[in-house]
């Protein structure tokens, strides 16, 4: 029995490897955005993290497996995250101040929501441990599916059903002490 050898643009599972468009990386750039500003607290920080990750992901060709382009920038825009989370410790950075919030707008949000209620959502999700906070934001932020952010978070889907599950249970409870 002779093994020939694999194709360089699949996996050992069949499942074909496709190199990230990069020159589709401005359509995810509003979503990174709000990603970011969910998991940094401030603009300026915000958009340093997104433009570090996409700094990072161009650095080298990026082979894709079973995910689509947002998924992957979540993973990649979550590991910069805590890995500038990591270096920021040892520096002592600035504390989160939630009042001090700076919002992306999001042209497909509804346009009847105030920014105080936007302000108060992202304090609440700033609250969160950092695994229920990632979750949320690759979810309810990033709109990646409970698949994609399973991928994205390297945890299994039920992982991301249950965290979720707790942080919109805690953002919902925080949102209601705000509000009596």
């Amino acid at each position: 029995m002779t093994l020939e050898p694999m194709p360089a643009d699949s996996l050992r599972d069949g499942a074909p490897a496709r190199e990230l468009d990069v020159s589709r990386l401005p359509d995810h750039l509003d979503r990174m955005l709000r990603a970011a500003l969910a998991l940094c607290g401030t603009k300026h920080d915000a958009e340093d993290l997104v433009q570090e990750t996409y700094a990072r992901v161009l650095r080298r060709p990026r082979l894709l497996r079973h995910e689509d382009d947002g998924a992957y920038l979540m993973r990649a825009l979550r590991n910069t995250w805590i890995n500038s989370r990591s270096s920021a410790h040892a520096r002592r950075s600035v504390a989160f101040e939630p009042e001090k919030l700076e919002f992306v707008a999001d042209p497909s949000a509804d346009p009847q929501g105030s920014a105080l209620e936007a302000r108060e959502a992202f304090a609440a999700v700033a609250e969160l441990s950092p695994r229920l906070r990632e979750t949320i934001v690759a979810v309810d932020v990033m709109g990646l599916s409970y698949k994609e952010a399973a991928r994205a978070l390297r945890v299994r889907k039920g992982t991301i059903m249950s965290r979720l599950h707790r942080a919109r249970a805690a953002v919902a409870a925080a949102l209601e002490g705000v509000a009596a």
